[in-house]
């Protein structure tokens, strides 16, 4: 089991926070945490001008939210449902 805490002040809500097993088998847990914290705080990561803009028009009109994050040679994607019921770590793979 992972406990991820969010120390700084986040955005928009998150939800229940899920990771894939495939993010759980890739990146340790410090990563996946560092990711979702910066995602909580509007750091979409590397996404192009277009997608960034997107997110934060997303977050005006309560639509889905995504980000991505290298590690090394990985990335790893995070994406929040539109509801903010949900925030999901996983692989592009396992979109």
């Amino acid at each position: 089991m992972l406990n991820i805490v969010i120390a700084a002040k986040t955005r928009f809500p998150l939800g229940k926070i899920c990771m894939t097993p495939g993010a759980k088998d890739t990146f340790r847990p410090e990563q996946i945490a560092e990711a979702i914290q910066r995602h909580s705080g509007g750091d979409w990561g590397d996404i192009c001008q277009a997608d960034a803009k997107e997110n934060e028009l997303s977050l005006k009109e309560g639509y889905r939210l995504m980000s991505v994050y290298a590690f090394g040679d990985d990335k790893l994607w995070v994406i929040t449902e539109a509801d903010r019921s949900a925030t999901t770590a996983l692989l592009p793979d396992e979109y």
